[in-house]
């Protein structure tokens, strides 16, 4: 596989000289799907309306532009990426709907999409009885795994428990209150970060939750103050992030101070846009990407996004698991020699990109990367400021003992 740095910086092949060289049709598609001599079609399904559209909207725009680069590379077993884009509007039963569509009538090779543990749960039924391929691109609650499910995001051991340790072994802290959007993802990875906190002899002083969409925090702030913890634990999900840290902010919550300290495992550069950083300044995230990162390889991805969508756009977590979905499947297809999906899966373990934005990424045998974490400190900007990384890479461990 070429560089991802290299189609970045406008390396391209001849397609005419990737056609000619492309393997026999019938050689790379046993299974019926939607490959020609010339083209294969991908799907890509996310939410472009509704709540989660404000953090849905980066990972549409990353896998265009993955492809976009791949196919100006050359494509894929010298065949153009084509898409099929479709919109799981905010709604569970109609992700469902959308992959069935993907799989069954555009019978597409592979998909790149979801954003919730909600969505992803509704399709994965789809994905596992028509052997369909999806590339989830979110962190997540960890607790699965899917022979049709690639992770690019990070699983909860390498979010989580990292993000707890540091805060208190940096911050000092003793007292937590939990408090997430009211669906699997968060209920789970708060019942992890539970179970972690009480291990280090630790309390959780309030756990609560709130429906997607939910816009009145009035109340739970109310209980910050009484409570007084040392740690907010936030995992609010899409648009409803803009009213809480506008609600914080107006209750006189002085992030900076940090008493209460905020650490989310939710908020990206791509909420924070439409928060506003001034009302989100002081707080702090654990991820496994930031926008500020300085290596070589991201600074290249980061001028590619903004000349692909604008200078004013701005790349979150997500969005840059969104972009190595397409680079991956690329690299397994072509180690496989073939997109049959059961061949693009025994050849996907141990793929490794080393120009990944976030740096080196390999393909563990349960299907999730091996990947840092890192803590940002949100900034009047909008951009976080990296405050700390583990030395080293966190093997994924998406069933962890004793956090089930």
């Amino acid at each position: 596989m070429k560089g991802l740095a290299a189609a970045v910086a406008g390396v391209t092949l001849a397609f005419s000289a990737a056609v000619s060289a492309a393997p026999a049709t019938s050689e790379v598609n046993t299974t019926d799907l939607a490959v020609t001599d010339d083209t294969v079609t991908v799907g890509i399904l996310h939410s472009v309306t509704g709540t989660m559209a404000i953090s849905e909207t980066g990972s549409v725009q990353a896998e265009k532009l993955a492809i976009e680069q791949i196919n100006a590379m050359g494509g894929v077993l010298g065949r153009q990426i084509e898409y099929v884009q479709e919109d799981g509007a905010s709604d569970w039963p109609t992700f469902a709907e959308k992959s069935r569509k993907l799989l069954l009538q555009d019978k597409v090779a592979s998909v790149f999409g979801c954003w919730t543990s909600a969505s992803r749960k509704a399709v994965l039924p789809v994905f596992e009885q028509y052997n369909g391929m999806l590339y989830y691109p979110t962190f997540y609650e960890g607790l699965e795994q899917s022979p049709n499910v690639i992770y690019t995001g990070q699983e909860a051991t390498q979010q989580i428990l990292a993000g707890i340790d540091w805060v208190v072994k940096e911050k000092g802290a003793k007292t937590f209150y939990l408090l997430g959007s009211d669906y699997i993802w968060p209920r789970t990875s708060n019942k992890i970060a539970r179970k972690h906190i009480e291990k280090l002899g630790l309390k959780v002083v309030g756990e609560d939750y709130y429906p997607l969409g939910h816009t009145q925090f009035n109340s739970v702030i109310n209980k910050f103050k009484l409570k007084k913890p040392d740690v907010i634990f936030a995992s609010v999900v899409g648009g409803s992030n803009v009213a809480f840290y506008k609600q914080l902010n107006a209750a006189g919550i002085d992030m900076t101070k940090e008493k209460p300290l905020v650490l989310t495992i939710s908020v990206t550069e791509d909420e924070i846009l439409g928060i506003g950083g001034e009302n989100i300044v002081g707080a702090y995230a654990s991820m496994k990407y930031f926008q500020s990162l300085t290596n070589s390889n991201n600074v290249e991805f980061v001028k590619a996004f903004k000349k692909r969508w604008g200078d004013d756009i701005v790349i979150g977590d997500v969005t840059q698991a969104a972009y190595l979905g397409p680079w991956l499947w690329k690299a397994a297809v072509e180690k496989a020699g073939s997109f049959d999906v059961d061949k693009v899966r025994a050849a996907s373990p141990d793929i490794e990109l080393t120009t990944a934005p976030e740096g080196y990424v390999k393909v563990h045998p349960n299907h999730h990367l091996w990947s840092k974490t890192r803590i940002g400190n949100a900034k009047l900007d909008g951009q976080y400021e990296i405050v700390y990384e583990t030395d080293e890479l966190i093997e994924p461990n998406p069933f962890p003992e004793g956090y089930q």
